[in-house]
């Protein structure tokens, strides 16, 4: 804003233009810090899986939602994965992030098995109320990577690398 005013003639610095901006509400359109946190309160579960050892299948599923671009938009794809067998139980694909997609995929896979202990992220799929709910805490512990920590989900990102390098990019 201050090069283009200069530009056109006015003798004005940035903090003037800045100042001025800011009386009359105008701001530049760029992410904001925090913009990945979720202003609901949600209840977060403990990281589960530090120094556990998995030794036979249905002792953990992991699960993310992934997005893959295409010609007009995005698809999401949600996968719930055994990490001692590296089987993915059910998967589902959405055109909107939503949480329905996840509830459809988690149901999809409670029908096949039932995991020891299941990790996700703390996104608002994962934390939604109908989400948690189909979870039977007596049967089911419930574990959430920390805040930014891709690498507490580590084989579900792994799938997640496969697929797209595999599957989708090659064939786009």
């Amino acid at each position: 804003m201050t090069k283009q005013l200069k530009k056109d003639g006015f003798a004005v610095n940035h903090k003037r233009v800045l100042r001025l901006m800011g009386l009359m509400g105008i701001e530049a359109i760029y992410p904001k810090p925090n913009l990945s946190k979720n202003n609901i309160p949600h209840p977060v579960f403990p990281y589960l899986l530090k120094n556990i050892k998995i030794s036979r299948p249905n002792q953990v599923w992991g699960t993310d939602i992934t997005y893959i671009k295409m010609k007009q938009g995005f698809v999401y794809l949600v996968a719930f994965m055994d990490w001692y067998s590296r089987f993915v139980v059910s998967w589902q694909l959405s055109t909107v992030l939503a949480t329905d997609f996840v509830l459809e995929a988690a149901s999809n896979a409670l029908v096949k098995a039932t995991p020891e202990i299941v990790n996700s992220d703390q996104g608002t799929q994962f934390t939604s109320k109908d989400y948690l709910n189909l979870w039977n805490t007596d049967t089911t512990r419930i574990s959430m990577d920390g805040r930014g920590r891709f690498v507490d989900n580590i084989f579900t990102e792994r799938l997640w690398r496969t697929v797209k390098y595999n599957d989708i990019y090659p064939n786009c």
